[in-house]
């Protein structure tokens, strides 16, 4: 395959505009935060600009001067954040703090079936009895693994393996290859059973990078790897001529949306220079959707599992989300570290 084309100097000058961009958004301690904030560390990691840790650093400490706030699925996401601060200042709070979280899912989150993580959100009118989301995967899954992997906890990464394996027997599909937004255990099916585009990057990207952090002689690396293998050979199919994908994956009337773009073409790396003609596809049409100002455009609101595919295809897309920001930022960090690699 061709080596990736592009311009480092405007990789990283975009990279600059989104984690400004980003800074003058406001989060709270759940997910958009989560997601954004993961993006921001990933540019650090890739960049090695320290002015991008030292504003997440200032954001972390002015919420922690008021406590943790009550943890759900979705509230944990901000532990990658605290996972990437521990490493860069060597600050035993930030790691405390993570591990706190790591107890609640480990000893506290609600479950079902055979240990899979029940979908919860920091909002108490809004319920899922025995419904897993796809999310949770990036919001607890890889959190718990990161976490076993650096302090060598058994019971953190297993946990967090549980997550990976439970969630993909009851939302991958076995025809497609693709995975569904969420499963209703209770009622035993994928509710309104649609391929949701950001959805299928939270699983993209999550287990593109939680492999990593597993030994290759765990059993659990090649069920991993398995399902992102055929996962991928299965979008690529449906990515755009623009680069992106549809926000509902296999109806080309939807529209196409960024932040799961962003993500799955993140997990398109893991493969080496295999997916390169879609990924230098993804470098084009990705760069197309940030303006100047470094906002991340057609991003699609938040998304609960919808009622059916018109609800999906009706989503809006016209806010700047702290996702679209961060997952942007994700994929534009990859990108960077393709100049270190051989292809």
């Amino acid at each position: 395959m061709p080596q990736l084309q592009f311009d480092e100097q405007q990789i990283r000058d975009v990279i600059d505009r989104v984690v400004e961009r980003t800074f003058r958004m406001d989060f709270g301690w759940d997910w958009p935060g989560g997601v954004a904030f993961y993006g921001v560390c990933e540019a650090y990691e890739a960049t090695g600009n320290e002015k991008y840790i030292h504003l997440l650093k200032q954001w972390v400490d002015e919420q922690l001067e008021d406590g943790l706030p009550r943890l759900t699925i979705n509230g944990v996401s901000i532990g990658h954040s605290l996972i990437s601060l521990y490493k860069a200042t060597d600050e035993q709070r930030y790691l405390d703090v993570a591990i706190q979280m790591a107890d609640f899912l480990k000893n506290d989150a609600i479950r079902f079936a055979e240990g899979i993580f029940q979908h919860t959100v920091n909002s108490e009118e809004y319920n899922f009895p025995e419904q897993a989301w796809v999310d949770t995967m990036m919001m607890a899954g890889l959190f718990l693994v990161r976490m076993g992997h650096l302090l060598d906890r058994s019971d953190y990464l297993e946990d967090g393996l549980k997550q990976y394996h439970g969630h993909e027997r009851v939302l991958q599909d076995s025809v497609t290859n693709l995975y569904y937004h969420g499963w209703d255990n209770i009622a035993q099916n994928h509710m309104s059973g649609i391929f949701w585009a950001r959805g299928n990057s939270w699983a993209s990207l999550t287990m593109a990078k939680a492999l990593p952090h597993i030994a290759v002689q765990h059993p659990a690396y090649m069920i991993i790897e398995g399902s992102l293998r055929d996962q991928l050979a299965a979008l690529v199919r449906l990515q755009s001529d623009n680069g992106l994908w549809h926000t509902v994956l296999d109806d080309p009337a939807a529209y196409e949306e960024t932040s799961g773009s962003c993500g799955i073409a993140t997990g398109l790396f893991n493969f080496g220079p295999l997916y390169n003609k879609y990924i230098q596809k993804s470098i084009d049409g990705i760069l197309g959707q940030i303006t100047e100002d470094g906002s991340v455009q057609n991003v699609s609101a938040g998304t609960a599992v919808m009622f059916d595919k018109q609800g999906y295809k009706d989503v809006a897309h016209k806010r700047v989300q702290g996702w679209g920001q961060g997952l942007a930022l994700a994929f534009l960090a990859e990108v960077l570290r393709s100049k270190k690699r051989a292809f």
